[in-house]
């Protein structure tokens, strides 16, 4: 049997949602409600493009030439962004996941990390996509099963879909104060900016327009259940809304400028992340998970 480039198909339904989650990198190919897109799908026989939909384990964004000091010992990681001399997204984006639990309505895919160059720890990871009558929820969950600490951050990367055509008709809405500013050629963080006043806030919800964005933004104002929101309002009515909890203080909006041209724009990056780029090297928000401990880390996304 020939398997699709993603890999098995793994989909769950609840009444008019479905989505399909994938067995290479764990991700979140499509999900729609009514046959309307909420996230911005990639077609079944086609190779992820632009980490749509990814798992970011055990960092999100960039890592700067690929190299941190952990507990004393300098590491080195594959270069997964040469042009940029970065290594990106982590190191689980083109892994096998098994699915370890699968109803109607929910999903739960598993893979382990292993010790190896550059990270020579050991990680247990599960994430679960599960629907219910709010929409979809992602439960990403990842264990220290080595025998000393690690460093660990994790995000995913969907994007908001305008249900057709392309992103720039839609208003966006973030509330977020601070944008963390990076340099062109690399895109590693230079230092932090209150967005009051300048083209990047979003707070009230803005028209988009031609304004290309690749910022994470962070100080997420957050509603009475600890939930921060991105919010894509589409020329057809509908909300594709986004929420994480408080584990995420960081959410990153993307454009898609980058992209291939037929890509571009057909939907917003709408990342969720536990701590900003280059983490591990600044170890600005990084998380040490201890041997045996574990940390859930929690998004959703609605269509209303």
């Amino acid at each position: 049997m020939t398997l699709p480039p993603s890999g098995e198909q793994f989909e769950i339904r609840r009444g008019k949602q479905r989505a399909t989650i994938v067995e290479v990198g764990g991700g979140i190919r499509e999900y729609e409600v009514g046959g309307r897109p909420v996230l911005d799908p990639y077609p079944v026989d086609a190779m992820c493009d632009g980490a749509r939909g990814n798992v970011l384990v055990p960092w999100p964004n960039r890592l700067g030439d690929g190299r941190y000091r952990f507990d004393g010992v300098d590491h080195q990681v594959a270069l997964t962004e040469p042009e940029k001399n970065n290594a990106i997204h982590g190191l689980l984006r083109w892994r096998s996941w098994r699915p370890a639990e699968q109803t109607p309505s929910r999903v739960v895919v598993a893979t382990r990390l292993h010790p190896m160059m550059g990270y020579p720890f050991s990680l247990e990871v599960s994430v679960a996509y599960e629907l219910d009558d709010a929409g979809l929820s992602v439960a990403t969950t990842a264990t220290n099963t080595g025998a000393t600490r690690c460093p660990y951050g994790c995000g995913q990367h969907p994007y908001l879909s305008p249900g057709t055509g392309l992103i720039d008709a839609c208003t966006v809405e973030l509330d977020a104060r601070t944008r963390i500013l990076t340099d062109e050629k690399r895109q590693l963080p230079t230092g932090r900016e209150p967005v009051a006043g300048t083209p990047f806030d979003f707070s009230r919800g803005k028209p988009l327009g031609n304004e290309r964005v690749d910022f994470a933004f962070t100080d997420l104002a957050r509603d009475d259940g600890g939930r921060a929101w991105v919010r894509l309002l589409a020329p057809d009515g509908r909300r594709a809304e986004l929420w994480v909890d408080e584990h995420y203080p960081i959410l990153e909006l993307y454009t898609g400028d980058t992209l291939d041209p037929e890509r571009r724009r057909h939907g917003l990056g709408a990342e969720p992340m536990t701590c900003p780029p280059n983490a591990f090297q600044s170890g600005d928000a990084l998380v040490r998970l201890e041997p045996g401990q574990s940390l859930t880390t929690t998004w959703g996304v609605q269509l209303t």
